[in-house]
């Protein structure tokens, strides 16, 4: 190699060598240029920002989080008992058993305000919803910006004064009794005569718009098209045939839950029978052996029941024991009302497949004796409670007690049924209802599992 080659090849490495130092220079001045413009706008490079929330009684712990912009990760645990999710932007968890906890992780996140909400049905609704604030320089945990002194809702729930709460709770309450309500389910299914001496029902299991409460219209499983179902009535003795026909785009069947039958007509697939496919029919034949106040429902997959594929099936009449009788208490009840309870899938917090103002009003006369079936389709229990009169619960599960249980509040576990004695004691409206709070009031008033019994004087 000549000297004139060196010396080319010398001044050449130079020439790289500031080449890539100026190009360093100029990545680091842009560097520091974007963190800066990151800082000042919406995103930002820092470490992730991870906030840790609970999911739990029907509200989410902080309600209100913030977090600096930049990259933004939930650790969401769900303490409940029941499952849950949570929704922002987009981004979703999977549905969280009860002690599950997940990593959500949201990505770069820039300055505003980001609505979230639980997404399984009635939740929202309920109070599980809050918001994530994404401002600069917060520190990640719970939100203590305007209106939130210790990280949860104020005191107000969103309105200016007290007087705007108020007069928003009570509107809602009068919607109750001022407004038309729309089709309610459960009433007596019709039967024939079959010529070998059977009663036959015919049911379809079918799609249906439902109205849950004013305005809030959900596709629901049904059978003949109404939530609950119509109530399925026998005496002991009676030959019953039930004719199932599927028209729903998924395989159905029946059990008879409470009701004693062969165990080829328990209606449990793979065990008693196949699923019957859509557009097929199976027949349900057996015979009534004894008292019950039971439920028939769907047993193939786990939301069929909860998307509204339930009803009340008694057989017989339950009798007012003579304690009671003593008492005051009529030996005919002057009402029974089946009160079929749910608290999942699209029908959601509800006192026969609807939510208040969309519920049913009851209505009755001072010394009035109330026969109530309680009967639990949903995935937790239901403390029941009607103000003023005592209840008596004078039969569990179809099965009269030895000797009456005064309570005015009844647990009703899931697949649970009660029987319950009221004598309608003062004039006025009273008001019947979960007493899970959540379950029947959030911020602009009652909702969900409530009603009411309006009494009048004799």
């Amino acid at each position: 190699m000549t000297s004139d080659d060196r010396s080319f090849l010398n001044w050449t490495a130079i020439f790289v060598a500031l080449a890539a130092l100026f190009l360093g220079f100029f990545a680091l001045g842009r560097s520091g240029s974007t963190e800066s413009a990151a800082g000042e706008g919406g995103g930002g490079t820092g470490a992730a920002s991870i906030i840790e929330m609970e999911l739990g009684a029907l509200k989410f712990s902080p309600q209100h989080i913030m977090a600096p912009p930049g990259q933004v990760t939930l650790r969401i645990t769900n303490t409940d008992s029941q499952v849950h999710n949570l929704q922002v932007l987009g981004s979703k968890t999977r549905d969280l058993q009860p002690g599950e906890t997940q990593d959500l992780e949201l990505g770069e996140m820039g300055v505003g305000v980001y609505p979230m909400i639980c997404e399984i049905p009635g939740h929202n609704e309920a109070g599980m919803n809050g918001n994530l604030h994404i401002i600069m320089n917060a520190e990640p945990g719970a939100y203590t910006g305007a209106g939130s002194s210790d990280g949860e809702i104020d005191h107000f729930h969103g309105y200016d004064t007290w007087q705007e709460m108020q007069e928003a709770m009570d509107s809602r309450a009068l919607r109750f009794v001022e407004e038309a309500k729309s089709e309610f389910g459960g009433q007596l299914m019709e039967y024939t005569m079959s010529d070998d001496g059977y009663k036959e029902f015919e049911v379809t299991a079918m799609l249906a718009d439902w109205e849950i409460e004013p305005g809030k219209i959900v596709e629901a499983y049904t059978y003949n098209g109404v939530v609950p179902a119509p109530e399925i009535h026998v005496e002991v003795g009676d030959m019953v045939r039930v004719i199932l026909k599927n028209e729903l785009p998924a395989p159905t069947v029946i059990h008879w839950h409470g009701i004693k039958v062969p165990n080829a007509m328990d209606g449990v697939p793979p065990f008693t029978q196949d699923a019957v496919p859509p557009g097929e029919e199976f027949v349900y034949e057996f015979e009534a052996l004894e008292p019950a106040v039971g439920i028939y429902h769907s047993h193939n997959g786990a939301s069929q029941v909860l998307d509204g594929l339930f009803g009340a099936f008694t057989v017989g009449q339950m009798q007012t024991p003579d304690v009671l009788i003593d008492q005051g208490f009529a030996a005919e009840p002057d009402q029974e009302i089946q009160m079929v309870l749910n608290d999942a899938g699209v029908i959601g917090l509800t006192l026969n497949g609807k939510s208040f103002p969309a519920t049913e009003i009851y209505s009755g006369t001072v010394g009035d004796t109330i026969m109530v079936h309680y009967q639990n389709e949903g995935l937790q229990a239901h403390p029941m409670h009607l103000h003023q009169p005592l209840g008596w619960i004078i039969a569990k599960d179809g099965k009269e007690l030895l000797v009456p249980v005064p309570s005015d509040t009844i647990n009703v576990a899931p697949g649970e049924r009660y029987t319950v004695l009221y004598k309608l004691t003062d004039p006025g409206v009273w008001a019947w209802h979960c007493h899970i709070l959540t379950h029947a009031e959030r911020d602009d008033g009652m909702f969900g599992m409530v009603t009411a019994f309006v009494v009048e004087e004799a």
